[in-house]
């Protein structure tokens, strides 16, 4: 069995295991049997109504927020970089914060208010963020695009803190939703976020090979034929659907994005044709294991999800910066 097949056997083992898990512990242990042997009503209806749409979530957040990261580092040649950088979950906060903020419910979209503003914010900072850039620089290169996102992702992270610091009843509410949790969301946002989750990874799918060539340099990847500035285009566009929908429907989860990519590519390589799907099998894995995490640790109460992967993703964040600047001094 060579390297490469051995990297998706093991990602996906450790996918499957990790939803087994996902459905089958908490408060009431459900055996696996009750995904085809539904005679006991109870057991039965915990695990379709609560567990798997639950565990599925997770899931799907953890790889779009794993192949978004993957994405942009390869994209922008840097380790630390990781779904944030372009300020789209900013955007989306302040989306999802205003809706908590003022009470927004519109009728028509009831209780997908919340998300679906939230996309809009996470939309509407993307297409700032690129115009800005490309006023500034008509060859849009990277360093331009990473400066652009963090003063973006600067203001309205200041625009979030004001709405916080003026809030009363909402407070317990906006922290909650900022920290991440995929807890009652329900089958409704899954069907909800799917659409987004394949458009986004569709369009990263059809770039692995030019962002295999854009890791020699932009100069280069030219020469090799590529169109540098509509792929970079698409990476960007696609990796902030995935970040923005991801956002919408869990609130901010950080380091997901940062560290699956990351350890991906010490483990098997940086082939982006296999570090793009090992990255979507294994972000969906953390994320339903510290999704498991953070419903058993104190139960019956429950943690926030974002602050298990910040508790994971902080250390490994330290480590590959210490490595960064070991190497780069040497």
């Amino acid at each position: 069995m060579n390297k490469t097949v051995l990297a998706y056997v093991v990602s996906i083992a450790t996918l499957l295991v990790a939803i087994w898990l996902g459905v089958s512990i908490g408060t009431v242990k459900i055996p696996i049997e009750t995904l085809w042997n539904q005679a006991d009503a109870t057991a039965s209806n915990i695990l379709w109504k609560i567990r798997m749409p639950r565990v599925l979530l997770a899931g799907i957040v953890g790889a779009s927020l794993a192949i978004s990261g993957a994405a942009f580092q390869g994209l922008l040649k840097n380790p630390l970089a990781d779904p944030y950088t372009l300020g789209v979950s900013s955007g989306a906060s302040v989306g999802a914060v205003i809706t908590l903020f003022f009470g927004i419910s519109l009728p028509i979209l009831g209780a997908f208010t919340l998300p679906v503003f939230s996309m809009m914010g996470a939309a509407i900072t993307m297409f700032l963020v690129i115009g800005f850039a490309r006023m500034v620089d008509r060859s849009m290169k990277m360093e331009t695009i990473i400066l652009t996102g963090i003063i973006f992702g600067s203001f309205l992270g200041s625009v979030l803190s004001l709405m916080i610091a003026l809030t009363q009843e909402e407070l317990r509410q906006i922290v909650g939703w900022l920290l991440g949790s995929v807890s009652m969301r329900g089958w409704n946002y899954i069907l909800m976020v799917l659409p987004f989750f394949f458009i986004g990874t569709c369009m990263l799918w059809l770039n692995r090979r030019e962002l295999n060539a854009l890791l020699f340099g932009e100069e280069r990847a030219h020469h090799l034929g590529v169109n540098v500035k509509q792929r970079k285009l698409m990476i960007l566009l696609g990796g902030s659907v995935l970040t923005g929908s991801a956002v919408a429907v869990s609130g901010t989860i950080g380091f997901v994005g940062l560290v699956v990519p990351h350890m991906t590519r010490m483990l098997w390589g940086s082939d982006h044709r296999h570090v793009l799907p090992l990255s979507l099998c294994n972000g969906a894995s953390l994320l339903i294991i510290c999704d498991l995490v953070a419903r058993t640790i104190i139960s019956p109460a429950e943690l926030p999800v974002g602050v298990i992967t910040a508790f994971i993703g902080a250390p490994v964040f330290a480590y590959i910066f210490y490595k960064q600047r070991r190497k780069g001094a040497m």
